[in-house]
């Protein structure tokens, strides 16, 4: 996607994602100029990362069960919940099912590159340290 998309409906069929669907740690699904879809599958044991974005976050579970950490604040989150992360607060989301975790997570604005596809944490990690994970310019806020 070189620029930002149609003004026109995107319609995904059966959302409801399963770890054995979506095997990749992060795979961005649409990117808008103010907000974008991500999915995410965390592996048993795996975490999101303990981070701060300068954009909200709405994380929509859809299997598995974890350990959320937002603000210093802990409580079990599980398939069917959906976590809100105001920007500039720390939070991680840590597996701890016996199942990988499956997630959609909505940034707005965009937070990764369009066409971010990492099969794990430590690559994705890797490409945003190097400055290859970033949001196209006309999909920050203006």
């Amino acid at each position: 996607m070189s620029g930002p998309p149609a003004h026109k409906m995107v319609h995904l069929e059966a959302i409801n994602a399963l770890p054995s669907q979506y095997k990749d740690f992060r795979t961005v699904l649409w990117t808008g100029e103010s907000s974008q879809l991500v999915l995410m599958t965390v592996p048993v044991g795996g975490d999101i990362g303990e981070e701060v974005h300068e954009v909200d976050q709405h994380l929509i579970f859809t299997s598995g069960i974890c350990k959320a950490i937002v603000a210093g604040e802990e409580k079990e989150v599980k398939a069917g919940d959906l976590v809100i992360v105001p920007q500039g607060t720390k939070h991680n989301f840590i597996n701890t099912g016996p199942t990988p975790l499956c997630l959609y997570t909505v940034y707005a604005p965009a937070e990764h590159d369009p066409k971010s596809k990492h099969k794990t944490k430590e690559e994705g990690d890797k490409l945003e340290d190097e400055g290859k994970d970033e949001a196209p310019e006309w999909a920050q806020p203006k």
